[in-house]
């Protein structure tokens, strides 16, 4: 397997939390695949192509080049089998965080067996989508949550 990993998540909307993943990965890795995965059981907030391109904004901005942006619609360990990929990132706050992601990790192996999970440690263990979204819908200022170029989707957003 190549030095290869992926990053995937719902990012609805990518956080600093997640940025903080995507640069610690950016170290360890020669190529990091960011991977918006559209979940049938969600319904978005912030469009995927949209936060797609603020995340690449963002990326280009901390000077992070070896990290790609895409958007997938299926199983991600079937995404990391057809494109090689050997590890898959996690970001962890928490003992819960860990058992979910075990539980999703038994069902990725069973699709793509040689697919290896690297946890690490999350340094804004309080920040989350849900929480973002939360605090954002009654109106505070989610600023100092999110990427710059995500903050202005947000505000674009609640505009409408």
């Amino acid at each position: 397997m190549s030095n290869i990993a992926i990053y995937p998540g719902s990012f609805d909307p990518f956080t600093n939390g997640h940025l903080d993943m995507v640069i610690k990965g950016s170290k360890l890795f020669d190529k990091v695949h960011v991977v918006i995965g559209l979940n049938v059981n969600k319904k978005r907030m912030y469009d995927s192509g949209l936060m797609k391109e603020a995340i690449e904004k963002t990326l280009a901005e901390k000077n992070i080049t070896n990290c790609s942006v895409y958007i997938y619609d299926g199983l991600i360990a079937e995404y990391t089998r057809e494109n090689k990929i050997g590890y898959m990132i996690r970001g962890l706050r928490n003992n819960m965080d860990y058992n979910y992601e075990e539980n999703i990790a038994e069902v990725n192996k069973l699709i793509d067996p040689k697919l290896e999970y690297v946890y690490l440690r999350a340094e804004n263990v309080a920040v989350s989508s849900s929480m973002v979204k939360e605090l954002s819908h009654y109106g505070r200022d989610v600023s100092k949550y999110v990427p710059a170029a995500v903050m202005e989707l947000i505000k674009n957003n609640h505009n409408k």
